[in-house]
């Protein structure tokens, strides 16, 4: 690839990237990234203790998950999109729909745990309930 198609493979990303930004999934999915990372900063603070036996809190890593979770929405709403095929757009469209499962079962596993950040949680499965709205009008739009 020469430098000229790789500056045209860059704006050509670019310019996709900014069309499906503008998609009120994709809008959704970016604010529930932001909230998780929120959320999760909060749980780290309190969760990343060690137990008085030494041990570490388990749901520690469930405020990871969120993120991880999280942050995969959006690609996986880009590649939905930009996919030609259906077989292969309807593997993202499901990915989409798993993340957005794990991502509120998650929820209602850190509520159980020790912490103040928990309070915030319902909040991100409000989010995720409006997600999952727009996600069924965003899947019959495919």
């Amino acid at each position: 690839m020469t430098n000229f198609d790789k500056i045209a493979y860059k704006k050509m990303l670019h310019n996709i990237s900014s069309d499906f930004s503008e998609l009120p999934i994709y809008k959704k999915a970016m604010e529930i990234y932001i909230l998780s990372r929120s959320i999760s900063s909060c749980l780290q603070y309190d969760l990343s203790a060690l137990r008085s036996d030494g041990s570490e809190n388990s749901d520690i890593y469930f405020s990871g998950d969120i993120i991880q979770q999280s942050v995969s929405l959006g690609p996986e709403i880009l590649n939905a999109e930009l996919e030609r095929y259906s077989d292969k757009k309807e593997k993202h469209i499901a990915s989409v729909q798993r993340l957005t499962n794990l991502l509120y079962k998650n929820s209602f596993r850190l509520e159980r745990s020790n912490s103040n950040g928990k309070d915030f949680l319902p909040i991100l499965r409000s989010e995720l309930k409006k997600f999952r709205r727009l996600q069924h009008t965003w899947m019959l739009t495919l």
